[in-house]
């Protein structure tokens, strides 16, 4: 979404219902088939309103994918109006938006549910996949405010694919160089900012997963990649051993996670997360793990072409115009967001913008009920 508004929206009671709608890897752990069903439930409450006072909320992609199928949200906002918008094509985002007017206690309450299934890509099969429209796929090599693909970014990703011959390849030299160059930083706010630029011109490449896969998205797009973050939040913890890669509790309002995607010609969009690779290292106990070690090193195989999907995917976008806010785009939309007459609210503040995220697993004849 290239700073613009969504193409549909639809305007929604205060309380309403909304339709939203390589292979060995598998040997591992992951399973190609059993579908899970998700519901989360996020509460935003703004404590410092002002005037009128706006939230967003990023709901479930508003398409199918291999690996995820969204079903309805629901929402509900005593006092105020609440909207789904949503723009499928390209960058497969929706949210709710929800305005309150002055006097009134401004709460949002979105519950969400999506289906998934762990997802691998054969990359040894060739024919499997490919066939993207070109005009969307090119909408995948753009630079965005975050993402230059000038410059020295694209210096580095030349200088990192150089020798490469196929798009494959050319993905992997980009996996192998982040997992090997970077780090994680305990201390970077939420998940990062995304700013590749600065990373490279600073020589300063740690921090967290929507940094390490925004640059993995960048140096891809340079090097004539079509590549992707997709922006999501952990709903479940990991089912193949890996204690930092789940949600630890069924409260997960800080287990937001972006990965990404490079599109290859033999076989489609495939799956991959260097950052987690580094997550890994990091935080697997007892932490602090080298690359070599046997479970990081497992990692690093599996995450190049394969995603456990204890996750829930929102969307593709960047540089995301929130609709009706008087201020300027946000680089992505992966937290709720707020505003007030007083400017927009920061969504990593508790002290002016409060919200809980919660994630439960349903058995799939609730999924269906409204």
């Amino acid at each position: 979404m290239q700073r613009r508004e969504f193409l549909r929206s639809a305007g929604l009671a205060t309380t309403s219902v909304v339709l939203a709608r390589p292979s060995r890897l598998f040997a591992e752990g992951l399973a190609s088939e059993g579908w899970r069903t998700f519901e989360v439930v996020t509460r935003v409450e703004v404590l410092k309103p002002s005037g009128t006072t706006r939230v967003w909320v990023p709901t479930p992609l508003p398409l199918d994918t291999p690996f995820q199928k969204s079903l309805p949200n629901r929402f509900d906002a005593p006092g105020g109006t609440v909207r789904l918008v949503s723009d499928a094509d390209p960058d497969a985002i929706a949210m709710a938006v929800a305005e309150f007017p002055a006097g009134t206690a401004p709460v949002l309450t979105v519950t969400s549910r999506a289906s998934t299934r762990d997802f691998a890509v054969d990359l040894v099969k060739p024919g499997q996949g490919g066939g993207e429209d070109r005009k969307r796929l090119a909408h995948f090599l753009h630079p965005t405010h975050l993402l230059p693909t000038d410059g020295i970014v694209r210096e580095t990703a030349l200088k990192v694919t150089n020798g490469a011959r196929t798009d494959e390849q050319k993905a992997r030299a980009l996996y192998e160089w982040i997992v090997e160059n970077t780090f994680r930083d305990p201390k970077v706010r939420g998940c990062g900012t995304g700013d590749i630029r600065s990373m490279l011109e600073l020589r300063n490449l740690g921090g967290k997963c929507a940094d390490l896969n925004a640059l993995y998205v960048g140096l891809a797009r340079a090097a004539g990649l079509p590549a992707r973050d997709v922006y999501g939040i952990r709903t479940a913890r990991s089912e193949l051993g890996y204690k930092s890669l789940g949600a630890s509790s069924a409260t997960i309002t800080k287990s937001q996670h972006c990965r990404a995607e490079v599109y290859l010609e033999h076989c489609g969009w495939v799956p991959v997360d260097p950052a987690d690779v580094r997550k890994v290292a990091l935080e697997e106990p007892p932490g602090q793990r080298p690359l070599a070690d046997e479970m990081v090193a497992r990692a690093r195989a599996r995450l190049f072409g394969s995603w456990e999907m204890n996750w829930m995917a929102y969307n593709h976008a960047h540089d995301v115009a929130l609709p009706g806010s008087t201020g300027g785009p946000i680089a992505f939309l992966m937290y709720p967001q707020a505003e007030t007459d007083q400017g927009r609210l920061d969504s990593l503040d508790p002290d002016s913008f409060e919200y809980e995220i919660t994630a439960r697993e349903i058995a799939a004849r609730d999924a269906d009920r409204a």
